[in-house]
Order: C-alpha cells, then sequence, then structure tokens
C-alpha cells in the first residue's frame, strides 16, 4: 500500500446534483491536521453559495498554492459493476473501466451548464432505461449495490445510484461528480483507482460517519450536543462556528472531522485492496472491508 502524504487540509464536501443555478445544497467544510473543529468556508456567490465549477476550481487553486488536501465528495465515483460484468448491461462498448465510464457520463451530459449529469437519464439517451427517473419503481428496476455499498450495509445502507429524483437521490449528484471527476482525472489521484498524492479526492459517505459514532442521523443539526458527540468521535473540539442550520452544513462539518481521523488509520486506504470490485466501482473512504450479504 502506498503510504498517503501528510495532508495540510482536510474537505468535506456536500455535494448536488440539481439543475438549479442556486445550489444551497453544496456546502463546503474544511480543518486542518490537529483537533480543531472543522469550519464552513464559504463559496464566491452571493450569500457564500457555491456552485459545481466553483467547487473545481477551489481545490485546485489550494493545491496550486502548495497545499497537500483531501478532498472527500459525497457522491458515488462509479456504479456496480461485478455484479453484472458491465456498468450498463446490453449496451455494446460500453465503458469498462471508471475513467471511461467518467468520460461516458461527459461526453452524453456535454454542453450542459455546470457540470448538470442529468442528459443520461433523458429521453434519446442509450442508457436512460437503466435509471428511475420518476414515480413508482420501473418494473424490471434492480437495485444494483456496489461491493462497497454492500460492506457498508454493516452499519447503515447508501441509497441506490441509479435513482435520479426525490430529496434522497444520489443518482443525479453522482452523475455531475462523474463529470467533476472526468476533469480531475489527470490533476489528482482519484482514489482508490490511484494512490493517495498530493491532492486526493475520496468518495465520503456522512451518514456512515453518524453511525459510527452511535448517533442518529436523522435531522442531526437540529441536536448540538449530538453534532458535537459526533465530532468527538472523530479526534474534533466542539463545533464553535455559525450555526449548522441545514443538514447540509452539518454533513459537510462531520465529514471533514472523519476524513481527518480517518487519514491515519492505513487500515482505512487498505480496505480495497481485498475487494478486487473496487478497481471499477471505487470504495467508501471508511468503509471496512467485509464478506457483505444482501439488503
Amino acid at each position: 500500500m502506498t503510504v498517503p502524504p501528510g495532508f495540510d487540509a482536510f474537505l468535506g464536501i456536500d455535494w448536488s446534483g440539481s439543475k438549479s443555478r442556486t445550489l444551497k445544497g453544496i456546502r463546503v467544510a474544511r480543518c486542518e491536521p490537529g483537533s480543531r473543529a472543522p469550519r464552513l468556508v464559504d463559496g464566491p456567490r452571493p450569500g457564500g453559495l457555491w456552485c459545481r465549477a466553483d467547487v473545481l476550481e477551489h481545490i485546485l487553486d489550494r493545491r496550486r498554492t502548495g497545499e497537500r488536501l483531501l478532498a472527500g465528495f459525497d457522491f458515488a465515483f462509479a456504479y456496480a459493476h461485478q455484479d453484472a460484468g458491465a456498468y450498463f448491461p446490453g449496451l455494446e462498448g460500453g465503458p469498462a473501466t471508471a475513467d471511461e465510464l467518467w468520460a461516458f457520463v461527459e461526453r452524453h451530459a456535454a454542453g450542459r451548464e455546470d457540470l448538470y449529469g442529468g442528459a443520461l437519464y433523458e429521453a434519446g439517451s442509450p442508457v436512460a432505461h437503466h435509471y428511475w427517473r420518476a414515480g413508482p419503481r420501473p418494473e424490471g428496476f434492480v437495485e444494483r449495490r456496489r461491493r462497497t455499498e454492500l460492506a457498508c450495509g454493516a452499519i447503515t445502507w447508501p441509497h441506490p445510484v441509479f435513482k435520479c429524483f426525490s430529496a434522497a437521490n444520489v443518482g443525479t449528484g453522482s452523475l455531475a461528480g462523474m463529470r467533476l471527476l472526468h476533469r480531475l482525472a489527470e490533476r489528482a489521484a482519484v482514489w482508490p483507482f490511484e494512490a493517495p498524492a498530493a491532492l486526493t479526492v475520496v468518495e465520503i459517505f456522512p451518514r456512515l460517519y453518524v453511525r459510527r459514532a452511535g448517533v442518529n442521523p436523522g435531522r442531526l443539526y437540529e441536536r448540538p450536543a449530538d453534532v458535537d458527540a459526533v465530532l468527538a468521535a472523530h479526534g474534533s473540539a466542539a463545533y464553535a462556528g455559525p450555526p449548522l442550520d441545514t443538514e447540509d452544513k452539518a454533513d459537510a462539518v462531520l465529514s471533514a472531522a472523519a476524513l481527518r481521523h480517518l487519514a491515519s488509520a492505513p487500515g482505512v486506504w487498505s480496505a480495497p485492496a481485498s475487494e478486487p470490485a473496487s478497481r471499477r466501482e471505487g470504495w467508501i473512504f471508511g468503509v471496512e472491508s467485509a464478506n457483505p450479504g444482501a439488503p
């Protein structure tokens, strides 16, 4: 296993796949080595908001200053592959590796503003039928799971990655995220597809870090004492910044603390090594390797 660098900063990024130009759902929190609590970072838009392109530029700017950065994003870095031997079963000539998947998403979503990825499940897309786009579960829809999601299920289950509607959907955010990864591929180490480097991006799952602390994640932002309990479980001092009045803000802060805490654990970095599927499917940072069962 490649030993990760000593990072100078850790960013927890609560992502959004929304089509809106005003992305209140994107929040960024930052902390440095030590135990000081993470703090929210304002974006360059009015009200301190971010768009997706702003986040990309921010992490690249930080790296240009020489900062060694570990950035965590809460979207799926890839789709299930091992279960069917393909990301999109039945698609002739479809992508076979993660970087090919990101390029495929970029190609079919090209021209959509601010990395929006919804074109993949719209009419005319060659893979639209793989996605749950609206209404009741489509006939024949299979809730495919990556190996890391199955392993994570021992503590808490991620939402289906091919579901692209409702407040709980992670599908649209993951498509936008794959467009981001396509742009980062030659400028950052996308773990676990690449060994960690001075700029490393990893997939995070905030609810996992909350559950690991023994705290109920439901509307956690309304319970400051529980927020501090999760921070303490990840070696952080109590939160001391502006109120965490949304789930997105709380998730960003808690994820930054979890990243800092987990980054020093060799077992976290080596977990995907025993799961060959991780080479195509990715891995959630902090999920232990296991022999998972079905949901």
